[in-house]
């Protein structure tokens, strides 16, 4: 059921983006695909990520967990609307 609330509130998150294409230039586009997270955020996921899978999370760090799960979510849903008019600029 958690899973399917999930596509749920992406489908409702990616309608209520839908706005954010018509701002979009190719150059913003462009900046939105290469959003990556920096080194020291990448190590925290990283650690947070391989405490996931061990069960040994605290309930701090996996309350931190998801939340970057979640942002991951946004950035991709995010991400897909810059590709999507990127393949219509040049079409």
């Amino acid at each position: 059921m958690r899973f399917i609330l999930r596509i749920v509130v992406l489908s409702y998150l990616d309608r209520l983006l839908d706005p954010l294409t018509d701002a979009l230039t190719p150059e913003s586009a462009s900046a939105l695909l290469n959003l990556r997270a920096d080194p020291e955020v990448e190590a925290r996921i990283n650690e947070l990520r391989r405490k996931a899978n061990e069960g040994t999370l605290t309930s701090v760090e996996e309350a931190e967990y998801k939340d970057f799960v979640e942002a991951v979510d946004i950035v991709s849903l995010v991400q897909a609307k810059a590709r999507r008019f990127l393949s219509r600029q040049a079409a």
